[in-house]
């Protein structure tokens, strides 16, 4: 979701199949079913917090307007638009080919972060239950993995997740933007509601298994005001999050030619502001997002501070120059 490294994936991908059901929650939605020759993908660079990622879909029915992975799509011939929210590729041998990856001799058990381009807790998954069998291969290979979602769906699976924490060093977190209704209907549109999702990072928490909350996407004139931002924190806190991260949007080529068509539709104020913030890069200026860092741990602050479940640890982030298991001591802002 909010990792350029990890878009880079171009992977072989086989068609096998075109679906469609005629039901409410997939109307409008095509499955192309593909076979994968990997399902294990390394991520290229030095500044991100995993050297592995498993994505079992591309595209997303979540509809995120400022959604990074959007580019990924064109990589297949078609558009970061309404293709890339309607047209999902379901890489049903996700498991199988994972165990074969796991299997190998050359795979040391590294640190494994689900989520980190399109949702694998989209709706897609409520039909076809890749990541039962994908947690089922990591817990029986006992890796260490963690997942980023927007989906309440993960509840499903928290049998699975607990199962492997026994066994092995897990992880989750929440994508939570804002609980601001009209924000959150425009912006993301086919996710669940924020409340649904701050429900989910309590049960989590209750079962045992660690999550936090990312306020991610930050946008600018739209879910960034304080008092916004104080609703977010102190429901995440009363969830038990393990830590509250805010990410600020980033607007890369493709993607904000999408997300500034949308803007000048239901926000048309907002246009000029954006196009100085973004003139020079794809990221808002770094005066802005320090200062957006500062006010999240103000508040957090000012909420008394993260109030941990029983048996519940800070999480930190899984750092290349460390195995998984070992953590930096002091809180930082880093999810995953």
């Amino acid at each position: 979701m909010f990792y350029p490294a990890a878009t880079m994936e171009r992977d072989a991908l086989f068609e096998i199949g075109r679906r469609t059901f005629d039901t409410p929650e997939f109307r409008g939605i095509e499955f192309i079913e593909v076979e994968a020759k990997s399902i294990i993908n390394h991520v290229p660079g030095k500044f991100l917090p995993f050297n592995w990622t498993i994505n079992p879909y591309r595209g997303c029915s979540h509809s995120c307007t400022y959604c990074f992975a959007r580019v990924t799509h064109t990589y297949m011939d078609l558009n970061a638009g309404k293709d890339f929210e309607s047209k999902i590729y379901v890489k049903v041998n996700a498991a199988d080919v994972l165990r074969r990856q796991l299997a190998s001799k050359r795979w040391k058990g590294d640190h494994i972060a689900m989520g980190t381009a399109t949702d694998p807790y989209q709706r897609a998954e409520g039909r076809y239950k890749l990541m039962r069998r994908i947690i089922e291969a990591l817990t029986d290979y006992r890796n260490p993995f963690s997942i980023l979602t927007k989906g309440a769906l993960i509840q499903r699976d928290i049998d699975l997740l607990v199962e492997a924490a026994k066994v092995t060093s897990v992880s989750t977190a929440l994508s939570i933007a804002t609980l601001d209704e009209d924000a959150w209907r425009k912006a993301e549109p086919g996710t669940p509601h924020p409340r649904k999702r701050i429900e989910t990072v309590a049960k989590l928490n209750d079962a045992g298994i660690p999550c936090g909350v990312m306020i991610a996407a930050v946008l600018p004139g739209i879910n960034d005001s304080r008092d916004q931002l104080r609703e977010i924190v102190r429901a995440a806190i009363g969830a038990g999050a393990t830590n509250v991260s805010p990410i600020w949007l980033h607007l890369r080529a493709v993607v904000k030619e999408e997300y500034m068509r949308w803007l000048a539709d239901e926000f048309p104020d907002l246009v000029t502001r954006y196009d100085r913030l973004y003139v020079r890069s794809a990221y808002a200026p770094n005066a802005d997002r320090k200062a957006l860092s500062a006010t999240v741990s103000d508040l957090v602050h000012e909420a008394g501070g993260l109030r941990l479940k029983p048996g519940i640890a800070p999480r930190f982030g899984h750092r290349r120059d460390q195995p998984p298991q070992q953590e930096p001591k002091g809180q930082q802002l880093a999810l995953l």
